[in-house]
């Protein structure tokens, strides 16, 4: 962590990050794939719960991302103890969460989907999936905390291996349970719980027998500070994701009067648009570890060399996937939905889309910087621009004015603000004194 080319560590660290993450994103798609084919109410169901997908996913990066920060420094100050306490407390609260929002998803499944957007039309199917989304979401939050804290103790590789497996497996069963056997939206959904209860098995065992610190329910703190440490590191991340969920509610529920076909062209896009940004937080994870590891100890240079080189590295491949979605949109969308109706708006959210994308290695890399340095204020600044902070206002703007075209044009105008109020964030940091004893 200290010694290695800093940039060398953060493709080391990123690229099975990027990888897993990837592969996440890939599975998620090839549930939009197959349940494509099911018709476009079917589809926009996987619309509906990409928002429930990112409630789960802020509690668990919350847990996980709070925990390896702390994971990190007790293992710069080889205290094995301590980093077992923390990602145990993590782990065990985390999971803990995730039975509580399962039952309660499950007692209110209907009245629950409604509120996420559902037209009466995705109703039964968006029932469907999310049926299995919530039984595994303790899986889900537990795998990601697993997955976090291999990552903030250098074993990116295992942590890759073991969401992998699950999104490979994910692939092959929703083949098989939506063309082979035609289960539909519900065997799509029961893929995905297998899936993650695989991950999840991999993952604790991968865990336990190759990290340094241990998941112990002996080890779990008892002192509700140590609980509202790691929460607090980890609030921009519940951030990011929970706003990302609000946010694409009130999406939904806005785009409800244009059709099952906008909210089924919008579902496409979001999926695509999530491939980019996971390039962009695989990349930003692979440098967490660093900066959180050598600004412990004061070696800020390496922590400058790492943030420019995690943006520079970001802004070549999101410009890359960009023009790609730029020239072939509308055989991508075709891809997942063969209506006509779909095409013609994802098509434009798609175009619309890959230019805001641009702007996401300003704001991600800067975004993980002060999450990493345990500067949980700005970075919780940061983390609201993009999901909520500049999102909502200008959906809500651009959707009353615009229509149909503002809602598509809202998340891109979002990406090119937090891309640009990260810009003077990323000033002050850079010029920080490279030894942090001259601030004394």
């Amino acid at each position: 962590m200290t010694e290695t080319p800093v940039a060398k560590l953060i493709v080391t660290l990123g690229i099975p990050t990027t990888i897993s993450m990837l592969i996440t994103s890939i599975y998620n798609m090839a549930d939009t794939y197959f349940v494509g084919g099911l018709g476009e109410s079917a589809q926009g169901a996987t619309g509906i719960l990409f928002t429930l997908q990112a409630i789960i996913q802020a509690i668990a990066f919350m847990m996980g991302h709070g925990s390896g920060t702390f994971v990190a420094k007790a293992l710069a100050d080889r205290d094995v103890k301590d980093a077992t306490r923390y990602v145990s407390t993590a782990f065990f609260f985390g999971t803990g969460l995730g039975l509580i929002l399962m039952s309660a998803g499950l007692i209110l499944l209907r009245p629950f989907m409604l509120l996420l957007g559902s037209t009466e039309t995705i109703l039964p199917h968006a029932m469907d999936y999310g049926m299995w989304v919530l039984l595994s979401c303790p899986l889900l939050i537990g795998s990601l905390v697993l997955n976090n804290n291999l990552r903030y103790e250098g074993k990116a590789f295992y942590a890759m291996f073991g969401l992998t497996s699950g999104g490979l497996l994910n692939i092959l069963l929703d083949y098989i349970f939506v063309r082979v056997v035609p289960l539909g939206v519900f065997g799509a959904g029961m893929a995905t719980a297998i899936s993650q209860a695989v991950s999840f098995t991999i993952l604790l065992v991968m865990y336990q027998t190759k990290a340094q610190s241990r998941i112990s329910f002996r080890a779990i703190a008892r002192e509700s500070a140590v609980i509202l440490s790691i929460m607090r590191v980890g609030f921009p991340s519940l951030l990011r994701q929970g706003l990302t969920s609000i946010s694409h509610g009130i999406l939904n529920n806005l785009t409800k009067p244009f059709g099952d076909a906008a909210i089924a062209a919008i579902s496409v896009v979001n999926r695509c648009s999530s491939f980019v940004l996971c390039v962009g937080l695989g990349i930003g994870q692979g440098f967490q570890p660093v900066a959180s590891f050598n600004y412990q100890i004061g070696k800020r240079r390496r922590v400058k060399q790492g943030l420019l080189f995690t943006m520079g590295l970001g802004l070549v491949l999101s410009t890359v996937l960009s023009v790609l979605f730029l020239i072939f949109s509308p055989g991508i969308i075709s891809l997942f939905q063969k209506s006509a109706a779909v095409i013609a708006i994802g098509t434009k959210g798609l175009r619309f889309a890959a230019i805001g994308l641009l702007f996401l290695p300003l704001a991600v890399p800067v975004n993980m910087l002060y999450q990493s340095i345990r500067e949980a204020g700005v970075a919780s600044f940061l983390a609201l621009m993009r999901s909520g902070l500049a999102f909502i206002p200008v959906l809500l703007l651009l959707g009353t004015l615009l229509g149909l075209d503002g809602i598509l044009l809202s998340q891109p105008i979002a990406d090119v603000i937090s891309g640009l109020v990260a810009i003077p964030f990323m000033i002050s940091f850079l010029r920080r004194p490279d030894d942090p004893t001259a601030e004394k």
